[in-house]
């Protein structure tokens, strides 16, 4: 990987050189956890775990008023349910702490006093600016106005490790310190990915405007900056625009709510701007942070869409080993009371074995298999109407099939007979007698295979359904 580069050259007083990896994520505490943040925290640790690198939490609450003790427990807990973990940080320690922009005051009066002492600080109405080399703007902003091209604004071209060369251009001083005595958000960044040693900058596209005063500020500093990765935006679902708070599906409490598996909605976020080199898109952890690179993050914005997040999360769980399926299905039932304690845990997993392969979300699992546990479930009026809608009368189809499944021993063979023989009798396909059948015992149009929901429902629970769908 190439350094950034400069168009021309400038001494490194004090210039580190690191073999480890060391990379941040630098969240506000302003709010809950937006999906766009957590990509890019994800992409930090997966970098940073790709390269047996370290991985830093930052924490920018510098907005006094915005701020929030309950806003920064969010994001904490929100990486932890979604398995990352940080080397340095809030709960963690290090030794490049405090990890709190608050906490870090006095070090950032030091680096203000530095920039002065090397004539790259002044004040000017109240405020600190950092003066640019050669084009001394700020003295000129008068000439500037007249006469734009005659500034000697020399452009730094960086080396994007996702964007390729980027040549940026800052032609006028600019404000490091407020006239109120705060430092500005270019400058403790700065400052902070300095005195922690931070190699590598995985960010939003939306940062690389604030790149060319980064940079400058490093030149100031006389410290190489560390490497640059502008990771691609989230667009919204529908319609042009960078995905908001607002918008549905934004927010990573949302999926915490809806019992989302946190290692699918993981799973989903690294395929927003990237794509495993084996083009599956379902993986487990390990096998994406062994393929994970940052030179093959895509360029183009990303589109969010959580039909596919639903797809990843389906898959996910059908691929759940049993016992851990069981274990999270559990209290979600008892909870919701669809069980009670006194199920076994053979029973319940009998019954989950036949609707894993078809259950989407835990969300829906107690409408999805409560039939199993009482006779009082929910019937599915579409599911109805759609049985009127095909032709003939599905009381009619459950008479016929009645006998026939009395006289069945209660194996699946043996049932797929019973429902063969009886379509041969009159002259219909064996489905033809699938819905009518499953309607009448769950309520439901769709759900697992049905032979083996008979199976696990039991001979004497299924007949005495039939034989009330019938009355």
């Amino acid at each position: 990987m190439l350094a950034c580069r400069f168009v021309g050259v400038f001494p490194l007083a004090n210039t580190f050189f690191m073999s480890q990896v060391r990379v941040r994520f630098a969240p506000s505490p302003t709010g809950f956890f937006h999906i766009g943040s957590a990509r890019t925290a994800l992409f930090n640790w997966l970098y940073a775990r790709h390269t047996g690198g370290k991985f830093i939490l930052r924490i920018e609450d510098t907005d006094k008023e915005r701020n929030s003790e309950a806003f920064l427990q969010v994001i904490m807990d929100s990486m932890r349910w979604l398995g990352m973990d940080w080397d340095e940080g809030p709960e963690v320690g290090g030794a490049f702490g405090p990890y709190f922009q608050s906490q870090r005051t006095e070090l950032y009066q030091t680096k203000l006093k530095e920039l002065a002492a090397k004539g790259r600080a002044y004040e000017k109405d109240g405020a600190w600016w950092l003066r640019l080399e050669g084009a001394r703007t700020a003295a000129y902003d008068d000439h500037l106005k007249k006469d734009y091209e005659k500034v000697d604004a020399a452009p730094m071209v960086l080396h994007d490790m996702v964007r390729g060369q980027v040549a940026r251009v800052e032609d006028r001083d600019f404000v490091i310190f407020r006239s109120n005595g705060e430092p500005v958000f270019h400058f403790v960044n700065v400052v902070d990915d300095i005195e922690m040693k931070i190699t590598h900058v995985i960010r939003g596209e939306d940062h690389l405007s604030n790149t060319s005063k980064h940079l400058e500020l490093f030149k100031a500093f006389g410290v190489e900056p560390p490497k640059y990765a502008h990771i691609p935006l989230i667009l919204k679902t529908d319609g042009p625009g960078k995905m908001s708070k607002r918008d549905k599906g934004a927010l990573i409490e949302e999926y915490q709510q809806r019992r989302y598996l946190p290692s699918a909605v993981r799973n989903y976020l690294c395929l927003l701007g990237w794509t495993p080199a084996d083009g599956k898109e379902v993986l487990p952890i390990d096998e994406i942070v062994r393929q994970f690179e940052i030179s093959a993050v895509h360029q183009s914005n990303a589109r969010f869409d959580e039909r596919k997040m639903s797809h990843v999360n389906a898959q996910t769980l059908r691929n759940l080993p049993a016992a851990e399926f069981a274990a999270l299905a559990r209290p979600i039932l008892l909870e919701t009371k669809v069980i009670d304690a006194a199920i076994s845990d053979a029973r319940l997993t009998e019954v989950l074995g036949i609707v894993q392969e078809k259950v989407i979300s835990l969300e829906h699992l107690p409408e999805f298999m409560g039939f199993f546990f009482t006779a009082d479930f929910k019937k599915d009026e579409g599911a109805k109407a759609n049985l009127t809608k095909k032709g003939g009368d599905p009381v009619a189809r459950v008479r016929e099939l009645l006998p026939a499944l009395e006289a069945a021993e209660w194996t699946e063979p043996a049932l797929e007979a019973a429902f063969a023989a009886v379509g041969a009798a009159h002259e219909r396909k064996p489905t033809d007698y699938f819905a009518p059948a499953r309607f009448a015992i769950s309520g439901q149009g769709g759900g697992a295979h049905l032979l083996g929901v008979l199976r696990v429902l039991g001979r004497d629970t299924t007949l005495a359904r039939l034989k009330a769908f019938i009355a």
